[in-house]
């Protein structure tokens, strides 16, 4: 485990792609369903700790501002949650697009996405061409 990206904050092994492979082969699938699989389960670590921390540090402060303080950084802490609740349902669906053979394959034009692309942003569901596509027009429609 030696590489570390921005998406996913575990390390893992980047895959050795060998010359003439055949694109999600047995062993990618292995590999992307290892680093979703372990994705997954460092979230729902980290949804565990927030229930003990919340539960552990709740105190009826006498003071408004140590009350307000606390009560901010719970807040904090439940938005950053939900979002990893919103990942983990794309972790899961990426997960089913591994048992039905979609995974790796932009859901636009059917291309394959790439082992890099993938290995960046696991949950990736465009090729790198309809992703920027689809930005620029996001953008344009503002």
């Amino acid at each position: 485990m030696t590489e570390s990206t921005e998406n996913t904050p575990f390390s893992f092994i980047p895959y050795d792609e060998k010359e003439d492979e055949e694109f999600m082969n047995d062993a990618q699938v292995e590999h992307f369903q290892n680093i979703l699989n372990n994705w997954k389960n460092e979230l729902m670590q980290e949804v565990d700790r927030t229930v003990h921390h919340m539960q552990d540090d709740a105190a009826n402060f006498p003071d408004p501002n140590d009350r307000a303080t606390q009560e901010s950084e719970f807040s904090l802490e439940l938005r950053t949650r939900d979002r990893e609740r919103k990942l983990i349902k794309k972790i899961d669906e990426s997960l089913k697009d591994i048992e039905s053979g979609d995974y790796g394959f932009c859901e636009s034009c059917g291309i394959d996405i790439g082992v890099r692309r993938l290995e960046a942003r696991p949950t990736a569901v465009l090729c790198i061409d309809c992703k920027t596509l689809d930005e620029i027009r996001e953008k344009q429609m503002g």
